[in-house]
């Protein structure tokens, strides 16, 4: 999950807010240093965490709670001010027109780049262009195969020389290629440290590229010396943006975005997970929801538009509202869940889901009891998936000796899907899912 200790940690702090009898000064006070030992332990800069406490402090005194209760108004406040430390009013990103559009990769050893590099044009893929990746990075043996690995299967096209052992050359040469796509994704060599040949040779590569946007690649536990390498890879390269890595496997990203909020170099994306689907563009406002628990239905249902075709949306409808609902209809639902990402990155999204602080290992015994599903139904006939209810113990045994899994999980399988083709019988006949979708519209906007 995202940033896990910081968002427990801020929700923690508003629950006392609400469970609070009276806001008085007291009070504020304790909220404030809960505030500060939670940003301080994800790494965010002790300056930046003083002046958020001492505006939040300010605000609360001077300003009327006109249409809010004063536990409203405080929450509304810890929640601007957050937002703000994390990167204020997100500007949308906006696909440069020309064509090929060219995106160039920096950043330092380690922080990922390579693998953001397949995530954002896969980003781009999934808006219908046609995208391609470049690989300069002629000093990692393993960088261009990395690449063709990454893209199998993607449609993106893999632009590489392993002759070549010169950047510059490597883009000159293929420049006509290029022409043939909307979006260019060009995966420049990292260092150690920022060196001065590194910058030389990135300053070479720009000036050749002549790219439109020039994403800094970062790794979230990088901490507080994110900001000294955003100065850095700012004054040297231009940057117009932040790319921030390992999101989801750390606690300290705090340091990385308030660090990047703090210079000219906006977070326009951060990477959730391993899989190249793990992706999304940053806003700080809805991350600070996420963190707060509030969710983030815009997220989810992005995920969702991007896991399902418009067709397979259409068919499953149609399905649904005549009562149908077989095992292939449960292992299609399974799958497009897999695409959207962890079970526990998609119930953080949804409102309320992330303040009912459901135990990991709960949700990690569900995720394996859905592996273990799809393994059963992979060793199921076509005539089983079809019609379940043929699926007696004889049956159940066989299906648990084909694919590994213990006969209670195959069981349990079974009996999933009748509580869930009971679900769509109720749903069945005089629902209006335009109705039901226009409600949940209204309610969450």
């Amino acid at each position: 999950m995202l940033l896990e200790k910081l968002g427990e940690g801020i929700r923690s702090t508003i629950q006392k807010i609400a469970k609070s009898l009276f806001v008085d000064e007291t009070m504020i006070n304790e909220l404030l240093k809960d505030i500060q030992r939670v940003l301080l332990q994800s790494d965010v800069n002790v300056k930046l965490v003083y002046e958020l406490s001492k505006t939040i402090k300010q605000r609360v005194q001077n300003e009327k709670t006109t249409g809010l209760t004063k536990k409203e108004k405080l929450i509304n406040i810890v929640y601007e001010e957050l937002a703000k430390l994390l990167g204020g009013e997100s500007k949308e990103f906006i696909v440069p027109i020309a064509k090929p559009a060219k995106i160039l990769l920096v950043g330092l050893y380690g922080s990922g780049k390579t693998t953001s590099s397949a995530k954002i044009a896969k980003w781009f893929s999934k808006m219908g262009k046609k995208v391609a990746i470049m690989g300069l990075d002629i000093h990692r043996a393993a960088a261009m195969e990395q690449i063709i690995q990454l893209v199998k299967g993607t449609g993106i096209k893999a632009i590489i020389d392993n002759t070549e052992k010169d950047p510059v050359k490597i883009y000159r040469n293929s420049a006509d290629e290029l022409k043939k796509y909307d979006v260019v994704i060009i995966d420049t060599a990292g260092r150690d440290a920022l060196s001065r040949e590194l910058i030389d040779e990135i300053i070479a590569v720009k000036n050749e590229v002549l790219p439109d946007e020039t994403f800094l690649i970062m790794s979230a536990d990088i901490g507080q010396t994110a900001k000294v390498q955003a100065d850095a890879f700012q004054e040297h390269c231009g940057i117009t943006g932040v790319v921030i890595t390992k999101m989801d496997g750390t606690a300290r990203g705090g340091g990385a975005l308030s660090a990047c909020a703090t210079t000219n170099a906006p977070v326009k994306f951060i990477s959730t997970g391993e899989k190249i689907d793990d992706f999304e563009t940053f806003e700080s406002k809805r991350f600070v929801g996420r963190l707060l628990g509030m969710g983030d239905l815009t997220a989810l249902l992005e995920k969702a538009q991007n896991a399902v075709s418009e067709d397979q949306a259409k068919n499953m409808e149609a399905r649904l509202m005549k009562g149908d609902f077989n095992l292939i209809d449960l292992y299609q639902q399974m799958e497009a869940m897999s695409k959207m990402g962890t079970l526990g990155s998609l119930l953080e999204m949804v409102p309320g889901m992330g303040q009912l602080k459901l135990p990991k290992e709960a949700i990690q015994v569900q995720e394996e009891k859905l592996v273990k599903w799809k393994h059963a139904m992979n060793s199921m006939t076509r005539k089983e998936l079809e019609n379940p209810d043929i699926i007696d113990t004889d049956r159940m045994r066989r299906i648990a000796s084909g694919s590994g899994v213990d006969i209670e999980d195959v069981r349990t399988l079974i009996k999933q899907h009748r509580q869930s083709k009971k679900m769509v019988k109720l749903l069945k006949g005089d629902v209006n899912p335009e109705k039901i979708l226009k409600q949940l519209k209204t309610k969450y906007k």
